[in-house]
């Protein structure tokens, strides 16, 4: 196995991740459970599905890339940076279809596939580069942060479209709009 493969069975790992962990907070509704996996079917908590699916798979990947032998590089600046730049492809790839469509699965799992193929490719480039250990450090930081900030806006959604449930009417976790 090289790098290049590494990447399009990440791909596949963290799309099944997505399935599975769509689930994961409705199956255990609590704390813990809510920073890390959707609370609601707001386009704000798939793209927190999506990054975490990526940041959890790279635990997986990690132990892969070891055992396979397979060389790389910046390992959480690459997880970091993927997961990251998801979010703005993911949104821009969905929000079209969520206007002019409405909230469907079929947009939801097409806008996931793609946004997650891109952060593999972004992933790949990034492992191929001159390691840079302070990057490193912080990138693993800069992860801690985004599930606090993940945490914060499951629990105090702004009044905005991107956290609004339209499913349940509602934003976040327990702020329902009627």
């Amino acid at each position: 196995m090289n790098l290049k493969r590494s990447r399009i069975i990440s791909s596949i790992g963290i799309f099944i991740l997505c399935f599975i962990f769509h689930f994961v907070y409705e199956l255990v509704p609590c704390t813990l459970t809510a920073i890390f996996f959707p609370v609601n079917e707001s386009i704000w908590e798939h793209v927190k599905l999506i990054f975490t699916s990526i940041i959890f798979y790279g635990i997986i990947d990690y132990i892969l890339l070891n055992k396979f032998k397979i060389k790389f590089n910046n390992f959480f600046t690459s997880l970091f940076i993927s997961s990251v730049s998801m979010i703005p492809i993911f949104l821009i790839i969905y929000m079209p279809l969520f206007y002019k469509v409405g909230p469907k699965m079929w947009a939801n799992i097409g806008a996931m596939s793609i946004s997650i193929i891109i952060s593999q490719i972004v992933s790949y480039m990034i492992l191929k580069k001159k390691e840079c250990e302070t990057l490193n450090k912080i990138s693993l930081i800069l992860i801690i942060i985004s599930y606090i900030i993940f945490a914060y806006l499951s629990y105090n959604s702004p009044k905005s479209r991107i956290f609004f449930d339209t499913q349940d009417e509602k934003y976040g976790i327990n702020n329902y709009n009627i």
